[in-house]
């Protein structure tokens, strides 16, 4: 039986709740997390966060833990449902100096990032489309 440490106590109720139940259930299987990696989609670093608290599992890594344990899935889907709303999105658990720091990043700031770099992609990409097109000869000439 693994030891885990404690759960953050920025953790709703709820998402504490389905990290205590997916722990329980990696347990029971008996596998190291390199084990429970190779036998999902998810790595190890990902079941490691996810199973200390400090990322929220997707429904996949739920339901491919729960395929592993031999579970039902449809308890642990519900628990996610509950822990889903209430999970703090854009909380970041660093570890600095062998100390746990949670750093707060602004929820959406990635997204925002990523659709900003998107859309100027997209608009020099049609900048260089309409400038070829008009320096293109005609061929009515």
């Amino acid at each position: 039986m693994t030891r885990w440490r404690p759960l953050p106590d920025s953790l709703p109720r709820e998402a504490r709740h389905l990290v205590e139940q997916l722990r329980h259930l990696k347990d029971r299987t008996d596998l190291s997390l390199a084990e429970l990696a190779r036998r999902t989609a998810y790595s190890k670093s990902s079941w490691q966060r996810y199973l200390s608290g400090a990322k929220q599992p997707p429904r996949g890594a739920v339901q491919a833990l729960c395929r592993v344990a031999g579970a039902d899935q449809a308890r642990l889907l519900a628990l996610w449902d509950l822990a889903d709303p209430v999970w703090p999105y854009g909380t970041v658990v660093t570890v600095v100096a062998a100390q746990e720091v949670a750093v707060s990043v602004p929820a959406g700031l990635e997204y925002r990032r990523w659709r900003t770099a998107a859309l100027v992609a997209f608009a020099v990409i049609v900048l260089l489309v309409a400038g070829v097109l008009w320096a293109w000869p005609s061929g009515g000439g």
